[in-house]
């Protein structure tokens, strides 16, 4: 790896350990002080109720997504394993960052009730006056009532919009593999013991979890994957377009793109007839999601697509589809409207140009002369 990225990276590592060791339910965070930047106003309102409360001079917001844990493992476990340089351990805050997330992991797998059907008291609350439904939570902040399934709970998706059922199962599912990689990654090293048998614990209770609680049979597909479940047999079908999502299962390494769960709901995500977040007109399909509403497809969804298909004509029709969005300015957007391609949201999405990016690379080596 080039030494001035991988500084970079390493740099990232250790400020985004700080930011989750002082506060590690935030989602977004305000500039570190020695970077000379002065905080953001992020317009929430004065009604905003969050558990633990949050000081917005170094947190940005805090609306809780189980994702950002997973997230945080990928990016250390990934740098180790291309670079074998482990010194971002050797920061106090790495530790106690991963110590503290792990700690939260195994409180969120705990039922609402205890066994005397008295409310067990909730680690995290999100609550605001709002005239969007996604942008708070049920029961006062606490989230719709759940089981013990092995799953840890989660009350925001990866698009900030509040789970229905908080056993979001993609986010589950990319907690589980980044757990195992970072129980591979400290017993290679010899480091954290304990850490290392915690996080292979918390790995295989999730995985567990979510085979025996977050499948259903479908009277059209047979078994497939849920997006969102509560371990009472309540059951959401559908998907996001953001990741991680039930569409990118393989490429965040918790099944196969073979493994016929996976082929059987990736047959019903991508169906307008069954995913109500599945769209289709004259210029674009795909999925898109509640965060931008009906009839808008995003262009992160498509490159997900491509990037789990082995399939040399999906693939093709992929890349024409992300050439054809992006109105002429050669970038990705962050949704597009199905029926008029200039109608899109963001004119530069990063995340998507990213994920594109990473699909162009991919096709070019899979399907040579494919481009």
């Amino acid at each position: 790896m080039d030494g001035d990225i991988a500084t970079l990276i390493m740099g990232l590592i250790n400020m985004q350990a700080e930011e989750l060791a002082r506060y590690p339910y935030g989602n977004a965070f305000q500039p570190p002080p020695r970077s000379g930047l002065r905080p953001a106003e992020n317009g929430l309102a004065p009604d905003l109720s969050v558990t633990p409360p949050f000081d917005n001079r170094t947190v940005f917001e805090a609306k809780f997504e189980l994702d950002s844990f997973a997230s945080f493992f990928q990016i250390s476990t990934s740098y180790w394993i291309a670079t074998k340089d482990y010194r971002f351990m050797l920061q106090p805050s790495w530790i106690q960052a991963v110590s503290a997330i792990l700690d939260i992991i195994y409180d969120l797998q705990k039922p609402t009730f205890n066994s005397k059907h008295q409310v067990n008291k909730p680690k995290v609350q999100y609550t605001r006056l709002t005239d969007t439904a996604t942008e708070t939570q049920f029961v006062r902040g606490m989230g719709n009532p759940v089981k013990y399934t092995g799953m840890a709970k989660t009350l925001f998706r990866p698009s900030d919009d509040t789970t229905i059922f908080p056993f979001l199962v993609p986010a589950n599912a990319f907690l589980s593999v980044e757990l195992s990689r970072l129980a591979y990654m400290l017993d290679a090293i010899g480091a954290y013991p304990e850490t290392s048998e915690m996080a292979k614990a918390l790995s295989d209770k999730i995985r567990k979890g979510i085979i025996e609680h977050g499948t259903t049979i479908h009277p059209k597909y047979g078994r497939v994957f849920v997006y969102e479940t509560d371990g009472y047999s309540s059951k959401l079908v559908m998907d996001d377009a953001n990741g991680p999502s039930l569409l990118s299962l393989p490429y965040i390494g918790f099944v196969t793109a073979s493994d016929p769960v996976y082929q059987s709901t990736r047959k019903m995500i991508l169906s307008a007839d069954d995913n109500p977040w599945y769209f289709t007109g004259p210029y674009i399909h795909g999925i898109g999601s509640p965060h931008t509403g009906l009839q808008k497809v995003w262009p992160m969804a498509i490159a997900m697509r491509g990037l789990t298909s082995n399939d040399r004509a999906e693939v093709k029709e992929c890349l024409d589809q992300l050439l054809a969005t992006t109105s002429g300015l050669g970038l990705m957007h962050e949704s597009v409207d199905v029926n008029k391609p200039a109608d899109y949201t963001r004119s530069w999405f990063a995340w998507c140009n990213s994920l594109a990016s990473q699909f162009v690379i991919n096709a070019i080596i899979k399907f040579p002369g494919i481009i």
